[in-house]
């Protein structure tokens, strides 16, 4: 997994609460197997309509956007269904963070274990963001996990907290089979015991 230290990156707004997971990546989708290619299907249902035409008002559509790494929606971002998916989704189409006032608690665990960044932060610092990004094309954010401050260079500086646990997996690109491998070296120690015991 890709490291997480600092990102300066293109902010994109998704202005909607309750986002579940059936709206990030829809279940039709569902039947890859492989983690990537997921990103061309995501918000599908909002970037196109029933006939296949492009939804020119949705955020994802507009050229102002493209090639964003930075998400920002309101609360309860990844709702609905457990699946894992939505990340993914989320993942392979660029972004490797997403702010927002809360999140549902899978989803949420769900990102650390892919390498997304999720920031949780009040419903008035999240209306500030919309805002500064509505008004100014091109609108960036400087995220930075060592020091959990965001900034713009225009201003605005917020601080962000963040379970250490969890900040830790990111900085040092770490999913949970990563973890268990920085032991590998007592992990074969302990088998090699068990076998010379006959266990």
């Amino acid at each position: 997994m890709q490291p997480f230290t600092k990102l300066t990156g293109l902010v994109t707004p998704v202005d909607r609460v309750n986002v579940d997971t059936d709206a990030i990546i829809p279940k039709q989708f569902l039947k890859r197997i492989e983690r990537s290619g997921f990103g061309q299907f995501l918000f599908f249902e909002w970037r196109w309509d029933e006939k296949g035409n492009v939804i020119p008002e949705f955020s994802l559509n507009q050229p102002r956007y493209q090639g964003s790494s930075v998400l920002i929606s309101r609360a309860n971002f990844g709702c609905g269904s457990s699946r894992e998916h939505a990340p993914w989704a989320i993942l392979d189409y660029g972004f490797r963070c997403v702010i927002a006032p809360s999140f549902a608690d899978i989803f949420y665990n769900n990102c650390f274990k892919n390498g997304i960044l999720p920031i949780k932060l009040s419903e008035e610092q999240v209306e500030e963001l919309f805002q500064r990004t509505n008004a100014n094309e091109g609108y960036e954010l400087n995220v930075d996990l060592e020091s959990k401050v965001l900034s713009d260079g225009k201003g605005l500086t917020i601080a962000f907290e963040l379970d250490e646990h969890r900040r830790q997996f990111l900085l040092q690109g770490l999913d949970d089979i990563g973890l268990t491998l920085k032991h590998e070296a007592a992990i074969s120690e302990y088998e090699a015991k068990r076998a010379a015991a006959g266990v």
